[in-house]
């Protein structure tokens, strides 16, 4: 059987994304400090941009909805007053969409505005005209004076010979700083100080290597031997050894083990709350007291009293060293109360503000500039009109979810979270237009500065059930109200679900037990067995 190669035609459809529409996308669900970052690294490597100083921005930052076609070109430069604020206004937002579909090739000419931030971007100034009765900058780099402002900040070369002179030799500010120790660090640092053969040591170290950040071995000891090809009994007296560092505890393979190893530490070895632990624990775990009383031939009393020394005891040794997880939380948006109506207003605050050098304009517009020079400018010039184009979409876009949020939240931002409503991201997409992933996309991992706090837009969408009157109730509010009856409970006697359920079917809310469940499980609350205390 034999091959022979041919050619076809065939016709089909798919759907490409273009550079500018997979960077929208993106800067869709990135937060502030994502943006922030996004737009440093396109100044560092597009040279067409620049960032406008702190000074020449004149334009305030609750305008960063204007249409920027409709403004005059001196108000652009801060030549006249600013028109009112646009962002009680749906219009502009439509206009700009519309203008942004008609706009897709480079322009050759003419004057363009936009911001990171959504304020002042003068386009014009990328022409390189001049207009009459400018006078060019005075070269500010003249005018420093490196003998006195920034001696502490050269380098010792620029400094003259009596400057150098009758200096003393002084520790460099690096040598003050400090860093915090890990469990690892803090580990390795004793098991240096412990004598032991350099096998067992080594072994002993491939085990701190395998410690979680609480301070758990979560590899087997037969994995352990594999990384270095130990016999098992080096790496049990390495294990031994471990677990008699500090902090006390550490190096256990399960929460049982970790509080054993911590009654042996203190001399509770022989005490009745070790045997607790070792004989009953999961039954421990379940608050079984009379069950455990009973099969150790105890009192419940006893057990009672025991139990106040496990409590004591820390169930995760390697928590103090753990890395701290800093999340790093910055609003989007601050929704304030101005009589009886909601403001959106951006925070820009930190957002590189940009606009187009003009000299690269100047440039590509010289006859004496080489083709090459020209096509690049050219490039980079449709690189920076799509990043600014897209920094204003996502504004847009933003806006218009947070505005429709205001509205079917009113209620809540008045008065708080019991009279939140039921809201769906379908429901926000159908009112702005846009597809359903694009919303999800906004608000995912975004905050809003509110009058009940600093809260995730995400947050502000919740499921609802329909109550004996009609009227539908998030199950947000259902939750709150399960978490109270549950904190205002005798733990001595602690409310079932079932006891829940009822409770809240008198209240006009039907609820199966598993539902209820489901929402306890949901708020990482305990079931009646495990909150019961025995007094």
């Amino acid at each position: 059987m034999s091959f022979k190669p041919t050619l076809s035609a065939q016709l089909s459809q798919r759907l490409v994304l273009t550079p500018q529409l997979r960077q929208r996308i993106e800067m869709l669900q990135m937060t502030k400090l994502e943006l922030s970052d996004l737009v440093t690294q396109q100044l560092v490597e597009n040279p067409v941009l620049e960032e406008l100083a702190p000074e020449e921005v004149s334009i305030p930052a609750d305008v960063a909805n204007v249409d920027y076609a409709e403004v005059p070109a001196a108000q652009l430069n801060g030549a006249a007053e600013m028109p009112e604020n646009p962002l009680s206004s749906f219009e502009s937002f439509d206009r700009n969409e519309n203008a942004y579909n008609q706009t897709e090739s480079f322009p050759e000419s003419g004057d363009y505005t936009a911001s990171s931030a959504g304020e002042s971007v003068d386009f014009a100034q990328a022409t390189g005209e001049t207009r009459e009765g400018e006078v060019g900058e005075r070269d500010s780099f003249q005018e420093i004076d490196f003998g006195q402002t920034f001696e502490e900040y050269l380098d010792p070369g620029y400094k003259t010979r009596e400057n150098e002179t009758g200096g003393e030799d002084k520790p460099s500010f690096e040598q003050f700083l400090s860093s915090e120790t890990n469990l690892a660090e803090y580990l390795n640092w004793q098991l240096r100080l412990t004598i032991t053969s350099p096998e067992v040591q080594e072994a002993a170290e491939a085990i701190i290597g395998n410690l979680t950040d609480d301070g758990f071995l979560d590899s087997s000891l037969e994995e352990i031997a594999q990384l270095g090809e130990w016999p098992m009994e080096t790496v049990e007296k390495a294990l031994e050894i471990v677990q008699q560092l500090d902090p006390t505890g550490v190096g256990a393979r399960n929460l049982q083990e970790c509080l054993l190893l911590q009654l042996n530490y203190h001399g509770y070895g022989n005490r009745l709350a070790a045997r607790m632990i070792r004989d009953c624990f999961h039954k421990l775990q379940h608050h079984k007291w009379p069950e455990v009383a009973k099969e150790l031939g105890a009192t419940v009393e006893q057990v009672s009293e025991e139990m106040k020394l496990i409590r004591q005891l820390e169930p995760k040794p390697g928590r103090k060293y753990a890395p701290p997880s800093t999340h790093y939380i910055e609003p989007e948006v601050y929704i304030e109360k101005f009589d009886d109506d909601y403001i959106i207003r951006f925070n820009d605050d930190g957002l590189p503000q940009l606009r187009i050098n003009r000299q690269y304009r100047q440039m590509m517009e010289n006859k004496e500039t080489s083709k090459e020079t020209r096509d690049y400018i050219k490039d980079r010039f449709r690189s920076a009109v799509d990043l600014l184009k897209n920094i204003e979409h996502r504004k847009q876009t933003i806006y218009k979810v947070c505005e429709r949020i205001v509205e079917r939240q009113h209620d809540f931002l008045d008065k708080g979270v019991e009279y939140i409503k039921p809201m769906m991201l379908k429901d926000i997409s159908e009112d702005i237009g846009m597809h359903l992933s694009t919303v999800s996309r906004v608000v995912n991992g975004k905050y809003a500065h509110t009058p009940q706090g600093v809260i995730e837009l995400r947050r502000f969408f919740t499921e609802g059930m329909t109550n004996d009157d009609g009227e539908e109730v998030s199950t947000r509010i259902i939750k709150l109200k399960i978490k109270k009856m549950i904190e205002a409970e005798d733990p001595r006697e602690p409310m079932t679900d079932d006891q829940i359920a009822a409770i809240l079917a008198k209240e006009g809310q039907k609820l199966s037990r598993r539902t209820v469940a489901k929402y306890r499980d949901q708020m990482k609350i305990a079931g009646s067995r495990e909150r019961r205390q025995v007094v």
